[in-house]
């Protein structure tokens, strides 16, 4: 095996301490132009619900458009019933535009 560098150690280091939780969880991947987000049930293998600012459309300030992506998370989780997710930043620092979405997608009714 490879050796892996300091983004790989700590978003692996991350993960297994989310998937230890049993509840479905919200990953954030963050690109230089978009935001996405998914939930994700690891047990069954399969994304729940995804949003993204590519998806909405949305351009302009990159804080606010993950504001609107984690707003918008919270409602298609709703939608099926999802209410506690356990929040899976990777290897980004809770900082800026995941901070924003996870703070949007409190406010919008997720709970972790």
């Amino acid at each position: 095996m490879a050796r892996l560098n300091t983004f790989q150690r700590r978003k692996y280091r991350t993960r297994k301490r989310v998937k230890r939780s049993g509840r479905p969880r919200l990953t954030v991947y963050r690109s230089l132009s978009h935001i996405y987000a998914q939930i994700i049930d690891d047990e069954a293998g399969q994304t729940l619900v995804a949003s993204s600012t590519l998806a909405l459309g949305v351009k302009g300030n990159k804080t606010e458009a993950a504001k609107q992506v984690g707003a918008d998370i919270a409602k298609k989780a709703a939608s099926k019933g999802i209410k506690q997710v356990v929040f899976d930043r990777g290897a980004y620092k809770y900082h800026g535009r995941v901070k924003a979405l996870a703070e949007a997608a409190r406010e919008a009714g997720l709970e972790f």
